[in-house]
């Protein structure tokens, strides 16, 4: 049987390699805002991060937004980030 390999991503908070599906997606789009992508369709620059706080702490700490899109990231794109992560965390 020809079973299908699953699609490993790194989140820019730990670095460890997980299941695209088990991960959020963040994409910068037309306008340079970075926004959450649901669908994981969006065709423009992505980064992955894991649905846990910590490692929206990581990537805040370490600079990882600003990093994979090249520009200066807000804390107002971090609180939101904390808002979808809490959502996942609770249930």
């Amino acid at each position: 049987m020809n079973a299908k390999k699953p699609s490993l991503r790194k989140c820019i908070g730990c670095f460890s390699l997980k299941e695209k599906k088990d991960l959020l997606r963040l994409y910068k789009d037309d306008a340079g805002e970075i926004k959450l992508d649901e669908s994981s369709k969006s065709g423009s620059r992505g980064a992955y991060i894991c649905k846990c706080g910590d490692c929206v702490l990581r990537a805040q700490k370490k600079k990882a937004l600003e990093h994979s899109f090249k520009m200066r990231v807000e804390q107002d794109i971090y609180d939101k980030l904390f808002e979808s992560v809490k959502s996942y965390e609770t249930g």
